[in-house]
């Protein structure tokens, strides 16, 4: 069977947009917990648009070295969320925080030639209890700053890697460089922000729209490409 490249939309603080992300095709929204970000939302926030999803659309709740009480109200307001660690934690931090919840782990990647010196593949070992790597740019506020690291830096068929099946590829994807980003990582996933935004934390219905349908022709052409 064709892999079918998941897709997250991340940084939702309107109604108008989690319906839309939704309805386009999306496979996960993601609700920041973080209040220093420009895309956070109370654990309040976050409960009620996650009550705008509809069943199958799998919201995430990203959290930034957040206390035990901080990411229990969260999830008292989105029971059945899955997490995203995407601070400093340790693989036991995260096991402890998610209480036997998935949970997903964010790899930073330093930007320009800092890039290959990153061990994707040591980081994947100690967070192997994890559902997914998130691998995004190293930039300043933890995420949604619109730059994209060297993906050619890195070993993404590797074996231990499993790239098909845990990896997530973010940072500085947009509609015109995502296909590229599948078609070379052959991600489990993808995660986007900043690209299909109108504002920081207000998304543009057309960017999601044609975010996901590159995504999709990405897919279609790797189905068709001989192995």
């Amino acid at each position: 069977m064709p892999h079918r490249t998941r897709i997250k939309i991340c940084g939702l603080t309107r109604e108008a947009d989690v319906e839309h992300a939704a309805a386009a095709g999306a496979d996960a929204v993601g609700f920041v917990l973080y209040a220093a970000s420009p895309r956070a939302v109370t654990p309040q926030r976050a409960g009620a648009l996650a009550r705008r999803l509809p069943a199958f659309v799998t919201p995430v709740l990203l959290f930034v070295n957040a206390t035990a009480a901080e990411v229990d109200a969260a999830l008292q307001a989105v029971p059945h969320a899955v997490l995203q660690f995407h601070g400093d934690e340790t693989p036991a931090q995260c096991a402890a925080l998610a209480r036997g919840r998935a949970w997903l782990r964010a790899a930073r990647i330093p930007l320009g030639a800092g890039a290959a010196g990153f061990d994707l593949l040591e980081y994947a070992d100690r967070f192997a209890a994890a559902a997914g790597l998130v691998v995004d740019a190293h930039v300043p506020g933890y995420g949604g700053g619109g730059h994209a690291f060297d993906w050619n830096a890195l070993p993404w068929s590797h074996p231990r890697l499993r790239a098909a099946a845990r990896v997530v590829l973010s940072g500085g994807l947009t509609p015109a460089n995502v296909t590229d980003g599948v078609r070379l990582v052959r991600p489990w996933g993808v995660d986007v922000s900043s690209g299909v935004e109108a504002a920081k934390g207000v998304k543009d219905a057309a960017l999601v729209s044609a975010f996901i349908a590159a995504v999709r022709r990405a897919d279609a052409e790797l189905a068709n490409t001989p192995s």
